[in-house]
């Protein structure tokens, strides 16, 4: 930690107890105003020095809650809601107590309003002292660059050179680059090291031996640099710890979605699924009639194949947004003429460059009721029956074509290893404006890190993710 940082650290400490007898103040004097008049208890009668000597011991029990919460890592680069977050927890946990205390000896005071109004301004006083801290501290990271972590990095590849970029992009960060170098050479680090300081170390070199990785940790321990280490994806993966007839083994887990995870995903996505279905149903009806209204000669909902878990083949529902003389299907006469004009718009206006999948803009071929349920994702509100049948799951990667999944490298297929979803961590992050590379490492994230409560979170953001604007839509 930097000295600036421990100095911010010992601050917070008397700051936070200064403003629990703030917020303990302000809801004792807040209980006498007139507008609280009939709503305050009258058995409270504490005198007010009293009042706050019982807050003064009470409040330390308090700041061991907070430290106990990780609130005294003040490294600049802590973000300000889940911080704001944590102090709610931690004083909320520390009223609990409080609570059970006054509840075991009613002597001291009972007053629901003092200790509720307590709490509140307790979160909002602390919160907004730690804002102000945190506000300082950037403003002398950036403009003074006190408490900067000078950083050596070690390695050439895409991976360590991103995160230079990145940190020269971004200065709040806390983070200055001192030298980048393609050996972990302990006699060339120590000359850096004299010559321009090194507070951190970041390897990306997953070639280096067990014998250079341990001098290099070595000499990290021994002159206080933070040794950071930039995992392959399979190094990140979920594993599990156990020995095996006395030998250490890591066992790397696929995916939580195993065994009763499966189920208990399947079992929400009935449930879920059902509940949407009979909301959506209005709507779909709606959308249902405009189609046939507009292009009668083709079916209302278009069959899409696509390779679904373990590449299985199977028939996407959507709406179909296109004219129907458009539509890559069996059922079109007209689909040798489709398929070629599909070719040339890929050619001419496909925003996705260079990748596996590809997404037209702004697309000829769709009707007018096309463009506005494309719009807003009403076109795959039918694949609820996919789920329903199970073919797809409501949270999951996107279902690909065949012929985007043969473009796939070997590790791509990962993909493949759970259901489809109707949306995904990709949807709430970017929907089709994504790379697909980028897409498939928040999949691949989703797959390792799955629990129904993420599951959950995703479905809620993709209401917001609906309204956003995509770059292949007018």
């Amino acid at each position: 930690m930097k000295r600036s940082e421990v100095y911010f650290s010992t601050v917070q400490v008397p700051l936070d107890f200064l403003m629990i007898l703030l917020a303990a103040t302000s809801a004792y004097f807040l209980r006498d105003l007139p507008i609280f008049e009939g709503y305050v208890s009258k058995v409270f009668n504490l005198n007010f020095v009293d009042y706050i000597w019982f807050v003064a011991y009470l409040a330390p029990f308090c700041l061991l809650i907070f430290a106990l919460e990780g609130l005294y890592t003040m490294r600049v680069t802590r973000r300000f809601w889940p911080e704001f977050y944590r102090v709610g927890k931690a004083t909320g946990l520390a009223l609990i107590i409080l609570i059970i205390v006054i509840f075991l000896n009613r002597e001291w005071f009972s007053s629901r309003f003092v200790i509720l109004f307590g709490w509140g301004f307790s979160v909002l006083y602390i919160a907004g002292a730690r804002l102000i801290v945190q506000r300082v501290q950037k403003w002398l990271l950036t403009t003074r660059e006190i408490g900067v972590h000078r950083v050596l990095l070690i390695g050439n590849n895409e991976k360590i050179n991103r995160m230079k970029r990145l940190f020269a992009r971004n200065k709040s960060l806390g983070y200055k680059v001192v030298d980048q170098i393609e050996v972990a050479s302990v006699s060339l680090i120590k000359d850096i090291r004299l010559e321009k300081g090194v507070d951190e170390i970041i390897v990306g070199d997953t070639s280096l031996t067990d014998e250079e990785l341990e001098k290099l940790f070595d000499y990290c321990q021994i002159n206080n640099i933070t040794y950071k280490h930039l995992p392959t994806s399979m190094q990140t993966s979920r594993v599990s710890m156990s020995v095996f007839y006395g030998e250490p083994m890591i066992e790397y887990q696929h995916t939580p979605l195993d065994g009763w995870g499966k189920v208990l995903k399947r079992i929400f996505d009935i449930v879920a699924g059902s509940i949407l279905t009979l909301i959506a149903s209005p709507i779909m009806l709606i959308v249902a009639i405009l189609i046939k209204i507009e292009d009668g000669s083709g079916p209302i909902i278009y069959k899409n194949k696509r390779i679904g878990e373990n590449g299985e083949k199977f028939f996407v529902y959507k709406f179909r947004y296109m004219q129907w003389k458009y539509c890559i299907t069996k059922e079109n006469p007209d689909m040798e003429e489709a398929i070629l004009f599909e070719k040339k718009l890929i050619e001419e206006r496909n925003v996705r460059k260079g990748g596996v999948l590809y997404k037209i803009k702004d697309d000829p071929r769709r009707m007018k009721i096309g463009a506005f349920i494309e719009r807003f994702s009403l076109d795959e509100l039918p694949q609820f029956f996919n789920v329903l049948r199970g073919d797809m799951s409501l949270v999951g990667p996107r279902p690909h074509q065949e012929r985007e999944v043969e473009q796939y490298a070997e590790y791509h297929r990962r993909l493949l290893t759970i259901k489809p979803g109707v949306t995904g961590m990709a949807q709430v992050s970017g929907r089709s404006d994504l790379a697909f590379e980028d897409e498939y490492r928040l999949d691949v994230f989703y797959i390792e890190n799955w629990n129904l409560l993420l599951d959950i979170i995703i479905c809620l953001k993709t209401a917001s993710a609906l309204v956003k604007r995509r770059k292949n839509m007018k």
